[in-house]
């Protein structure tokens, strides 16, 4: 009992102080989000976790603690709708696979959401991992053990045998096993209804599919069709009924027509997607996560004799560069795009580099700014809370040096980070 108090307290020592009373963050400039507009000074008024109020000016408040954040922007907090929270690729990834423990993913998942937190992106949605560990993290960053960003996790993605979410790829065949509804591999419309609902028994917040290959894996084949339509459609139908969300990892032209007509909330990477494709996400009003700095990240290391396996390389150099390309023509057709990045394919914490890509597709930076703020909000169904500097929403306010809106890379330069009323990072 003695090492637990000592443990306990040294917990207390790291978190930043719970939220109390009244705070006053004075802001020389304000991103009003939802009208897509920069403001001049405004005073954004703190009670325990929401905004309580926005006053025009540099407002005295009575009773509350001030904080001045010098020549600074103050924008809603981030949010990246596509991590990898609990792991990160790299040249050892795929040895590990065999080495780690759950636990040990667990701890790094800590570091990994700290960092991410610390960058400005106090909401992430998590899309894919083993074991329930990233379940594990939202509840003891819910419970205030450990920082992090405010966590939504779909826990395992769901995919065929074989396919991009099955965790026996590449092993032996007396390591392989089956596969099947429990560890998220479904073969039919039985198996895609019964992986939603151990899903729901094991406390995802949403789901994700895998419908066509992808590009980490040691497959053959990176965008070819890996679940049929009535497997989709089952899986979407089921998880509606539960009131999840479905995000679809999808390469492949024809994986991302099952997927949107099957009914499906977004489209993550969306590589080859094309006018037709443009016209049926409007018409169905799926949500595009384009994650371009994946794409950069795995052409540029695909370079690299040892940094993927063999079946690995020319996938990343084929499908990662044309990311960017679809995501300016995806921007340009009006299909509605949120900020999401695949950290964890890239290492975590560097998320706002995405900014600057986007920009460079095409995208103005206020755009860029609302697809990770008001959008990405929408696209979590949770724009009463989270999303934009308004009373009664979440008081997740960060803060970057000038103008972001002149120089869209201020966004990697976060120094004031607030969660829930907690402050995180200040100047």
């Amino acid at each position: 009992m003695r090492h637990l108090s000592i443990a306990a307290v040294l917990a207390c020592l790291a978190m930043p102080a719970a939220a109390a009373g009244m705070t006053a963050i004075h802001c020389p400039r304000l991103v009003d989000t939802a009208a897509g507009k920069l403001l001049g000074p405004h005073t954004l008024v703190v009670e325990g976790e929401r905004i309580r109020e926005v006053k025009a000016g540099d407002a005295t408040v009575e009773g509350a603690e001030n904080l001045v954040l010098g020549d600074a922007t103050c924008l809603p907090g981030l949010i990246d709708s596509h991590t990898h929270i609990t792991s990160e690729t790299g040249p050892r990834a795929y040895v590990e696979h065999f080495q780690l423990n759950p636990a040990d993913y667990a701890i790094r998942g800590t570091v990994y959401a700290e960092r991410t937190l610390l960058a400005g992106f106090t909401t992430v949605r998590n899309l894919g991992d083993h074991d329930d560990v990233s379940i594990a993290l939202r509840n003891a960053i819910n419970a205030g053990l450990v920082p992090g960003p405010r966590l939504f996790t779909a826990g395992k993605a769901i995919g065929s045998t074989g396919g991009h979410a099955d965790p026996s790829d590449g092993m032996n065949l007396a390591l392989q096993g089956d596969p099947d509804a429990r560890d998220g591999i479904v073969n039919g419309v039985d198996d895609a209804i019964k992986a939603v609902r151990q899903h729901y028994k094991e406390g995802a917040d949403l789901l994700k599919i895998m419908p066509s290959g992808g590009v980490l894996d040691v497959g053959s084949s990176g965008d070819n069709p890996q679940m049929t339509f009535a497997e989709i459609k089952a899986v979407v139908d089921t998880a509606h009924d539960y009131g999840f969300t479905v995000a679809a990892h999808a390469h492949g032209k024809e994986a991302m027509r099952r997927a949107i007509e099957a009914g499906v909330d977004s489209i993550e990477h969306g590589t080859y997607m094309d006018e037709e494709l443009f016209r049926l996400m409007k018409a169905h009003g799926t949500w595009y996560v384009p994650t371009i700095i994946a794409g950069e990240f795995v052409a540029e290391h695909a370079k690299l004799p040892d940094y993927y396996p063999a079946a690995v390389r020319p996938k990343a150099a084929k499908i990662g560069p044309q990311i960017e390309k679809t995501a300016g023509a995806a921007y340009r057709a009006g299909v509605k795009i949120a900020f999401g990045t695949d950290a964890g394919v890239y290492p975590h914490g560097q998320n706002a580099h995405e900014f600057e890509l986007m920009v460079r597709a095409g995208m103005p930076p206020m755009y860029a700014i609302q697809a990770a703020t008001t959008h990405a909000a929408e696209l979590l169904h949770r724009s009463a809370d989270l999303g934009s500097l308004t009373p009664g929403k979440y008081a997740d306010v960060v803060a970057v040096p000038g103008n972001p809106l002149d120089d869209i890379g201020a966004l990697r330069r976060v120094n004031f980070v607030m969660k829930g009323g907690v402050v995180y990072k200040r100047p």
